[in-house]
């Protein structure tokens, strides 16, 4: 199915805004996209350093499973290593939800399981689309108090966040 992609952007290792900036500039090679503010999250079931965080709205007619192929292929290029559930991670890039697809995949879940949990996603997807409603959650906005209390930060820009800095 085509339509708008909803991706989802997160690092905790490394330069992660500028490893977030790359994945931004990957991402709209594919097509027509937007992208929201920066965010800074604690681990959420997970240790490590806070991470970076933000959505990518991306217009494609590119099948799910495709474009997955793709998120995981970044991933990869910036070394992204799985060596247990929720690892610190230098890229993860998520799709969240395509257009009004709805799948229970074991590869592949439509919309994002546990995503109207997550304030590191919720926020920044609703800074993009503030109505959206998705097949078997509704209306998003109505997760936001479920979200209220945990640790996340609105930074900013994401585009002047996560530009590489030149040496003076």
């Amino acid at each position: 199915m085509s339509g708008t992609a909803f991706i989802g952007l997160g690092a905790n290792l490394g330069d992660a805004p500028a490893t977030l900036g790359w994945a931004w500039l990957a991402l709209q090679r594919l097509g027509p996209a937007r992208v929201s503010s920066l965010y800074r999250s604690a681990p959420l079931e997970a240790q490590g350093p806070d991470f970076f965080n933000a959505v990518v709205a991306l217009q494609t007619a590119e099948p799910a499973e495709a474009l997955l192929e793709r998120l995981l292929a970044l991933e990869l290029q910036q070394g992204r290593e799985r060596p247990y559930r929720n690892a610190p991670r230098t890229l993860d890039l998520d799709l969240l939800a395509l257009g009004g697809e709805q799948r229970m995949g074991t590869r592949l879940q439509l919309p994002h399981p546990r995503l109207q949990e997550r304030a590191f996603v919720l926020l920044p997807l609703l800074e993009l689309a503030p109505e959206l409603v998705l097949p078997g959650l509704g209306a998003l906005q109505a997760y936001l108090p479920a979200v209220a209390g945990q640790g996340i930060e609105r930074l900013g820009d994401f585009e002047a966040l996560t530009r590489p800095q030149l040496p003076r």
